[in-house]
């Protein structure tokens, strides 16, 4: 059986002086030459189904053939998990700030084209290590070393992507409103995404817009793109350089599911079995039709106006043109106007998610969809 360390790590302090903290679980293997993974969840408050998978992976992990280092973390942000208005929970944003809490990580592209300067004649270990510790001493800085402070959001962060960089898979555990299984992909890494036992693939391109998995694989991809500019080839994801992260959604928020869970820890072990973290076949991926749509094609429909909503659109199943993905109740027109108004699109979608109250301003996302998707 593996064993397994539990430490606690302060990620700030509350205005009674009181510490802010985050149980870290780790399992370490004798051989260094496999990847090391770094799995968080709950970065928004009310996506609490990726402590439940975390929960299953200690029990599973410790009793697969382990061939690298793997590093959970369940509640990762302690403030965003106690942000609760009466019975829900509002740990989407910073209320101080206002700013998505899976939106304050750091990367600064200008310290790519100095760093291949330097290395350019280096081998590909040796710039995958100087490359890791430049990650690693930029998010010293910025948390140890900034005059000015940083914020609740951003010291919570950092910490967080400190132990990210020193891995070479992330996994990053959200859920949706109310929403289907859905992935969030690099383009790269798309044929990884078929080992995971998730049905529905969003290809993000690879650019840093402030999130976890981009702030992961961003900087290497970066790098990488930099060294070919000056005549150096190597190749994203192989070699010194397999480093994938990905956004897993596994659901809806403000609920847990022990059961669903097992079967979401047992999809992930078949992808780190794929990615030679485990030695061990049983672990495979479920025969499905998985559907997948570019960044770019995933569609937020808005409310054309205010009312109660009926959600009638299926997830995960293809929607046909001119069929209804809801119908709003308008009391207030009862009896001299029309009560019922259906909303539909004019092309065929994949409905992932809806909002999760029935109450909507006008404005408001009602659904997200797959557009111009395509099989894996």
């Amino acid at each position: 059986m593996n064993k397994f360390t539990k430490e606690v790590m302060s990620v700030g302090e509350m205005a009674s002086g009181a510490k802010l903290t985050v149980p870290v679980y780790a399992f370490k293997s004798e051989n260094s030459s496999a990847p090391n993974v770094y799995i968080q969840a709950n970065m928004h408050g009310a996506e609490v189904q990726g402590n439940a998978v975390i929960f299953q992976l200690l029990e599973l992990l410790q009793h697969c053939d382990l061939q690298a280092n793997i590093t959970l973390v369940p509640y990762a942000n302690p403030v965003a998990c106690n942000h609760k208005n009466g019975e829900y929970t509002l740990g989407r944003f910073d209320p101080i700030t206002g700013v998505n809490w899976n939106r304050m990580y750091h990367f600064d592209p200008t310290v790519i084209e100095p760093f291949v300067q330097q290395y350019i004649d280096a081998s590909e270990e040796e710039i995958k290590v100087k490359f890791q510790q430049l990650l690693l001493t930029e998010i010293e800085k910025k948390l140890e070393h900034n005059i000015w402070g940083i914020t609740t959001g951003q010291r919570i962060a950092y910490q967080l992507q400190r132990l990210a960089h020193q891995a070479d898979i992330v996994l990053d555990l959200h859920t949706g409103p109310i929403s289907s299984k859905h992935l969030y992909c690099p383009e790269y890494a798309q044929a990884s995404a078929e080992y995971f036992d998730i049905e529905h693939t969003i290809l993000i391109q690879n650019d840093f817009d402030g999130a976890m998995d981009e702030a992961t694989f961003c900087p290497w991809w970066s790098l990488q793109q930099a060294y070919q500019a000056s005549g150096r080839k190597f190749t994203m994801g192989e070699g010194a350089f397999k480093k994938e992260s990905f956004t897993v959604e596994l659901g809806s928020q403000e609920q847990i599911d022990l059961d669903v869970a097992k079967q979401d820890a047992l999809g992930i072990l078949s992808y780190l079995t794929y990615q030679k973290v485990i030695d061990n076949k049983q672990y495979q991926p479920q025969k499905m039709t998985r559907y997948a749509c570019y960044l770019k094609d995933y569609k937020a429909l808005y409310s054309p106006m205010g009312g109660m909503v009926d959600y009638l659109a299926e997830f995960g199943k293809p929607l046909a043109a001119g069929q209804p993905l809801a119908r709003i109740l308008r009391m207030d027109n009862y009896g001299d106007g029309e009560a019922l108004h259906y909303v539909s699109l004019e092309q065929e979608v994949i409905p992932i998610l809806h909002f999760a109250s029935a109450s909507v301003n006008q404005g408001t996302e009602l659904y997200k969809v797959f557009c111009n998707y395509f099989e894996l």
